[in-house]
């Protein structure tokens, strides 16, 4: 199913990778089910069914972790059964249970509004922080969040910028975000609108659909072009070369 959904050496076909996944899943392959779930999700090659999606997830729910996180999502969006954000957690925490880390991600930012779970800014953070260390970008960008605001940790400059550093050289659009702000600020860092005026020029550049989760494309270009008005035209022309040779993992920032 894999290769008919992405187009890999095959047309993309979702009706193919529909048909695939059911064989598959219909002789107990769990991963296709999870397939299967996403394809009547979403409505791709068949017609949305979210009660399908439903049954194909919780068939698979026994020991797939993304089966579990699918589940919880399902809930917290109120997609084929009511909005129920503990029956969420409940799912979020059996595929945290497992290693998910997107899971236990969604758990810090429910502990953190108190969502289905009590509100509770020290397990937001723990969470955030066993996410991160599993990878996720979005999760390292909530901790040092957490870390600037003093939320479920002590309020730290360094460790807030570590972390923001850390996920913005990966590409993480939010992150770039938040860096530009404390270069701009000079908070943690040293005040530098060359440093700023790069960082928001990455993130508006890179921002993409699935961003907007986080925030908006327009106040990021509204940021860049603030700090713009207040910068020399060389300095503008050095923040622009500098994005434009900026590759992940290879800022010329300073340590």
């Amino acid at each position: 199913m894999g290769m008919y959904a992405a187009g890999q050496g095959l047309p993309q076909d979702y009706a193919q990778a529909g048909m695939w996944s059911r064989k598959a899943a219909d002789q107990g392959n769990a991963h296709a089910k999870v397939r299967l779930g996403i394809l009547y999700e979403q409505g791709l090659g068949v017609a949305q069914d979210f009660g399908e999606a439903l049954k194909w997830y919780r068939e698979a729910a026994e020991w797939h972790d993304g089966a579990r996180l699918l589940l919880g999502d399902m809930y917290a969006e109120g997609h084929g059964v009511p909005q129920d954000y503990a029956t969420a957690a409940t799912w979020y925490q059996k595929a945290a249970d497992l290693g998910n880390a997107a899971a236990m991600r969604n758990l810090a930012a429910m502990s953190l509004k108190g969502n289905g779970v009590p509100q509770d800014y020290a397990a937001a953070a723990a969470w955030y922080e066993k996410a991160a260390n599993l990878g996720d970008a979005s999760a390292e960008n909530g901790l040092g969040s957490m870390y600037e605001r003093g939320l479920g940790v002590p309020q730290d400059n360094s460790l807030m910028i570590s972390w923001y550093r850390k996920v913005a050289e990966q590409g993480f659009v939010a992150a770039q975000y938040n860096l530009g702000w404390k270069f701009e600020t000079g908070r943690g860092v040293p005040q530098d609108y060359v440093l700023a005026h790069m960082w928001f020029n990455l993130a508006a550049s890179r921002f993409r659909p699935e961003d907007s989760r986080e925030l908006s494309q327009k106040a990021i270009i509204v940021a860049r072009d603030t700090i713009a008005a207040k910068m020399t035209s060389s300095q503008i022309s050095e923040a622009q070369r500098m994005a434009r040779e900026w590759t992940p993992g290879a800022s010329r920032q300073p340590p």
